[in-house]
């Protein structure tokens, strides 16, 4: 028993991923400690202490990373995190009502620890004040997400600004889900001027100087946010070296077109001939950087034998009849590096595998492989 939970604990921990250009944000209880701020990730780890570590390349690299630092806490199989820049909430469950800092990655709640969680390009880190009652004394707050602002605007030209504002579901293991909705009533205030979302969660804005502006987004329940641009005609020189340096301007990312690229791993090769004791059971892969940022990988198994087709189910995680030259895709996660393990090896059959990548931008690119079992 001892050394199959020994043999579980290493199967937990998460394989150190790569550098990875991502963002940081932190929200304190009253004010914002770190704007959404651009940091790179490295191997370099963090939180030593004997012989717990934090790989570099993680959530936990990233926050060390966007403070300098200035971040301390306890060890108990994960970093817990206790004092950002000065700010302490470490208050003891089951202390009623009880604060606690918590972490979103790419708006989505997060089911594990900030160092079993890795991070890949473009991925974006908020930290923020959270809390726990059972008598209900507190609610516990969900993040608003501002876009629309452009890094640049002129002056008295109106930007449309949308709010969106995150739900989670949550099932019988406690396991949240991460749902969107617009944000409705949500207070915007930049350069002086404030206006209120509508049911569809925008709202408009105009500045009439040059500069720098921060739109500042607030609504009961939910965790503040902001977003920088900067206004001038483009000669007035207000957009250099006043913008502070690391802080991310704009909300969107640049447009983006160009889908990524899927690949399997070279154990599985097009046209390759397996015998049935050697048949594939774990297909893997990687996707290619992405600007956007990777939204979804998804899987296609096509089995074709005697002249019938049959395709992979993850639901049921068996074959089911289809019709031949159908295909049948089902998400797999939205890591950079992937991999999905069958229930058992694949049965004889010719098969055609396919991987697909989806960016943030809905960019979509398919790549098969044809494979035999005899």
């Amino acid at each position: 028993m001892l050394a199959g939970i020994v043999a579980a604990i290493a199967l937990a921990a998460p394989a150190v991923a790569a550098p990875a250009n991502v963002t940081v944000r932190i929200e304190g209880e009253s004010a914002t400690l770190v704007p959404r701020t651009a940091v790179t990730t490295d191997t370099a780890p963090v939180f030593v202490a004997g012989d717990d570590a934090c790989s570099g390349t993680s959530a936990g690299g990233a926050l060390a990373k966007a403070t300098g630092g200035q971040v301390s806490g306890t060890w108990s199989f994960d970093y817990l995190v206790k004092t950002i820049k000065g700010e302490t909430h470490d208050d003891p469950f089951p202390a009623d009502p009880a604060k606690y800092w918590s972490f979103w990655v790419n708006y989505e709640y997060q089911n594990q620890g900030l160092c079993a969680t890795e991070l890949q390009a473009g991925d974006d880190v908020l930290m923020f004040v959270d809390c726990y009652s059972a008598e209900n004394a507190c609610v516990s707050p969900t993040p608003l997400r501002i876009a629309g602002v452009p890094a640049t605007t002129a002056p008295g030209r109106p930007i449309t600004v949308r709010m969106e504002e995150f739900v989670v579901e949550y099932d019988e293991n406690f396991v949240g889900t991460t749902k969107v909705q617009p944000a409705a009533g949500v207070t915007l205030r930049a350069g002086g001027r404030t206006a209120t979302t509508g049911a569809d969660g925008t709202a408009q804005l105009a500045f009439p100087s040059a500069g720098p502006v921060s739109i500042a987004a607030s609504k009961p329940g939910h965790v503040r946010t902001a977003a920088v641009t900067c206004v001038t005609n483009g000669a007035d020189g207000s957009c250099g070296s006043k913008l502070p340096p690391g802080v991310v301007v704009g909300s969107d990312p640049p447009p983006d077109s160009t889908a990524p690229t899927a690949a399997f791993s070279s154990a599985l090769p097009d046209g390759k001939v397996f015998s049935r004791r050697r048949a594939p059971r774990e297909l893997s892969g990687t996707v290619s950087a992405d600007p956007s940022g990777l939204r979804s990988v998804r899987l296609s198994i096509l089995r074709r034998r005697g002249g019938k087709c049959w395709t992979f189910r993850d639901t049921t995680e068996r074959f089911k009849r289809h019709k031949c030259g159908g295909k049948w895709y089902f998400r797999i996660g939205d890591r950079a590096e992937w991999s999905y393990l069958l229930p058992r090896k694949l049965p004889k059959g010719r098969y055609t595998i396919g991987v697909m990548a989806v960016d943030k931008a809905f960019n979509e690119s398919r790549t098969t492989v044809g494979i035999r079992v005899r």
